[in-house]
């Protein structure tokens, strides 16, 4: 089985993360904004300052002030910085951050092709599509294919032979590869053992911006 054929069979394993329309996105807005005010007049009232004297502190009147805590008036960034400097407070706390979620990748169940197991790393269908591969210990002839797109691939553990073009190599723990898959290619195991190695494929040409610093001559004497 070709990787083309592979990578198509993964398309779209990875999690739709929309959060929903953009009326969802107005009403959570609204939300953290109707927060605001009385955030405002509970650090205020913290500190025991007034609003005559945070007014003297910013600048802002007192109305203004006081339409703010009261959410007759919708906070601005001209108005939060200067209240936030005189409380010397961070602008976030006033507007309340946002809860940061969990950015760990839930692995998605294993994929096996041909003994050649693919773990999805990639949560978005479409684009860059990241696996984490294990290619057990066997010796295979190699049929370099061709498809559309573009390979990065990085080696975990073990030793993986890649055939590319012309060239026949094969790279050990910590090398890396990246090729335009239009060139004919296969990669595999050496059949000296199993290889785990991550690849990252991007079926519009999408490229991995790294470059190895190439070696100097007699770098490895």
């Amino acid at each position: 089985m070709s990787e083309r054929d592979e990578h198509k069979k993964h398309e779209g394993a990875g999690t739709d993360t929309s959060t929903g329309t953009g009326a969802d996105t107005d009403t959570d807005t609204d939300g953290v904004l109707a927060e605001v005010g009385p955030r405002l007049r509970r650090i205020r009232k913290e500190r025991g300052a007034t609003l005559a004297g945070l007014s003297s502190a910013t600048g802002i009147s007192v109305s203004t002030l006081s339409r703010l805590e009261s959410g007759l008036r919708r906070p601005s960034l001209e108005l939060l910085l200067p209240i936030a400097r005189a409380h010397q407070v961070p602008l976030d706390e006033l507007v309340g951050a946002p809860q940061v979620g969990d950015p760990r990748i839930r692995a998605a169940k294993p994929i096996v092709h041909y003994g050649r197991t693919h773990w999805p790393l990639t949560r978005q269908p479409g684009g860059l599509q990241a696996y984490k591969v294990l290619e057990p210990q066997r010796k295979l002839e190699p049929e370099p294919r061709t498809h559309e797109g573009y390979e990065w691939l990085y080696v975990l553990s073990g030793r993986l032979r890649l055939v590319l073009g012309e060239h026949d190599v094969v790279l050990a723990p910590g090398e890396a590869a990246e090729f335009d898959t239009r060139v004919p290619h296969w990669f595999g195991s050496t059949g000296e053992g199993p290889v785990e190695f991550l690849s990252l494929f991007g079926r519009q040409g999408e490229r991995m911006h790294v470059r190895a610093r190439p070696k100097k001559r007699g770098e490895d004497d």
